[in-house]
């Protein structure tokens, strides 16, 4: 097999990856592992007597039966092949522990004449290390890859990130994947709750306040910046911060230092920063609000964080693992039933409506498994003391809506279940309840509708 003399330096090269500490594997350009060190087998083969070399990468890492590239991903060697330079991406490998984001770097190895014949892969696993269980982020789709992608290049330097995304999608557990994946991982991360508070407490917060420096304050504070030396300060709702203060923020982001309230001795700052909003900034700087010499100073890695509508192939991995986190000693799992159930909801409020959907439900459940009934919320007598407007009959609604006068009775269900459903989002229980079918029965018709709809809009 390496009898060709571009592989007569093979054990040489294939034995330095041993002094790599992290997964790496030797590559021809036609995708073969030629070699692998030890961390390799034993991640992702899962026994040092495994045998991978001479099968295919793509084969080992995604069970694929054609490269990455043939199979809808981004290839980080043929990337490297036709660059001739260094490349890395986070890809879903499958590892002994199960898929994890994997961190892949590949460099190009050139013989005497110039010419590519190896590559060197290193992969580091992004998820796993000291991260306690509720802290670790999930998810395997696209938009999350995305965003992951972005985090892991920004942990390593100290370089201000700042979050964007609608409520609850998590921006407070993206900051610290971020601490915790930095150099200053092993000093605190410090959170700062902007919204809500005033000028002059925000103040004394962030900066602290020496004893004396106003009425009742008896002895001295440090602030939060005092108490992030060395780690990492989150400023959550950035976009609330009084203007004020917005001056003082910008200085300490400047100079690097700052004066506690009733102090003239400056003090140095030390700390990575990170922000956070659900709110537009673009709009508050056009507006006056928002200074814009400040959200240059903020953003210069901003990440947005998707809503879970944008990836909803990780509402059960969330959910599963939301179950795990909050039902302590009790063995749950959710149903069959119920996973369609959570696939078909909006959540407006995303991960945090599903975290607080998911302990209702444990709270609800008397048994094992976690059924529909247990995560909606049933809003029945609530609607029924609106009156009697919310009542609609499907004359009238499809004459409001323009639909044609005959059309096939499947197409009529299917379009008239799709815009109900629109017009009541969030409440299928008491939609199923005035449309006189169980809610398994509606789960499953929405289901069907939805994939008619998007069947024909594809023809």
């Amino acid at each position: 097999m390496f009898s060709h003399p571009h592989y007569r330096s093979l054990p040489a090269i294939a034995s330095l990856l041993e002094a790599i500490a992290a997964p790496a594997v030797l590559l021809s350009p036609d995708y073969e592992i030629c070699a692998a060190n030890e961390a390799y087998r034993h991640t992702f083969a899962g026994s040092d007597n495994d045998q991978v070399v001479g099968r295919h990468c793509y084969e080992v890492s995604h069970g694929y039966k054609v490269p990455c590239d043939q199979a809808g991903e981004t290839c980080p060697l043929r990337q490297c092949f036709e660059s001739g330079q260094r490349q890395r991406i986070l890809h879903i490998h499958n590892t002994a522990r199960g898929r994890e984001h994997v961190d892949v770097e590949i460099s190009p190895i050139r013989d005497e004449e110039g010419e590519i014949r190896f590559f060197v892969e290193i992969m580091n696993p992004v998820q796993h290390g000291d991260c306690p269980f509720e802290q670790q982020m999930v998810g395997y789709s696209p938009a999350y890859t995305q965003m992951l992608e972005l985090l892991s290049r920004a942990a390593a330097s100290d370089i201000s990130v700042l979050l964007l995304g609608e409520s609850g999608t998590g921006k407070e557990l993206a900051a610290q994947y971020l601490h915790g994946h930095s150099p200053r991982r092993n000093n605190p991360f410090v959170t700062v709750e902007c919204s809500g508070l005033t000028e002059s407490l925000f103040e004394s917060e962030l900066f602290g306040h020496e004893k004396g420096a106003f009425t009742g304050a008896t002895h001295r504070k440090p602030g939060l910046i005092e108490a992030a030396r060395g780690g990492t300060l989150f400023l959550d709702e950035i976009g609330d911060i009084p203007m004020p203060m917005q001056v003082k923020l910008l200085r300490l982001i400047e100079s690097g230092s700052y004066r506690p309230v009733g102090s003239i001795t400056p003090k140095q700052a030390d700390f990575r920063l990170i922000c956070a909003t659900h709110r537009q900034l673009g709009d508050l700087v056009a507006a006056g609000t928002f200074r814009q010499d400040l959200y240059y100073r903020i953003s210069p890695f901003p990440v947005l964080l998707p809503s879970l509508r944008e990836r909803p192939e990780d509402i059960i991995p969330l959910a599963t693992h939301l179950l795990q986190q909050l039902s302590q000693h009790r063995v749950l799992q959710l149903s069959e039933d119920a996973c369609d159930w959570l696939i078909l909801q909006p959540f407006p409020g995303n991960i945090r409506e599903l975290r607080n959907r998911i302990e209702r439900a444990i709270l609800l459940c008397d048994g094992s498994q976690i059924e529909p009934e247990h995560l909606h919320l049933d809003l029945h007598q609530f609607s029924q003391h609106q009156g009697a407007h919310a009542n609609h009959t499907p004359s009238a609604f499809i004459a409001h809506d323009g639909l044609p006068e005959i059309m096939p009775l499947d197409q009529l269900e299917n379009a008239y279940l799709t815009q109900l459903a629109a017009r009541h989002v969030g409440d299928n229980a008491n939609l199923a309840y005035k449309l006189g079918i169980s809610e398994r029965t509606l789960y499953r018709k929405l289901k069907q509708a939805r994939a008619e709809n998007s069947s024909n809009m594809d023809k």
